[in-house]
């Protein structure tokens, strides 16, 4: 089944929902960031990952400084709105430490 932009409940997380990224191809988590509805419309209308960064308190592309973009393949959503899975082709490291991966320490 396919939801609209206008389905996501973007109440919720105070206008942010949690945005898992994996890659389309290797199925790896690469990051977790979070949306609100502009960047995810901006995530649709191009093709590319936007979030909306908490600390910077702007919308971000990611790759815009890097060069490390994610080229979208699919975008899911939960079954209660409230979470999204962008599953992407990326072109170089997710994490901004140089790693594939952010999730890349273990708890001890």
């Amino acid at each position: 089944m396919k939801k609209s932009i206008d389905e996501i409940d973007f109440k919720k997380g105070d206008g942010l929902v949690p945005v898992i990224v994996q890659d389309a191809n290797t199925k790896d988590v690469l990051t977790l960031a979070y949306t609100n509805k502009e960047s995810l419309e901006l995530a649709k209308k191009t093709g590319n990952s936007w979030f909306w960064s908490r600390s910077r308190n702007k919308l971000w592309m990611k790759g815009e400084e890097s060069g490390n973009t994610q080229k979208i393949k699919e975008i899911l959503v939960d079954c209660d709105s409230d979470a999204i899975i962008y599953l992407v082709e990326p072109s170089g490291p997710a994490c901004h430490t140089g790693e594939k991966v952010c999730f890349h320490h273990e708890l001890k």
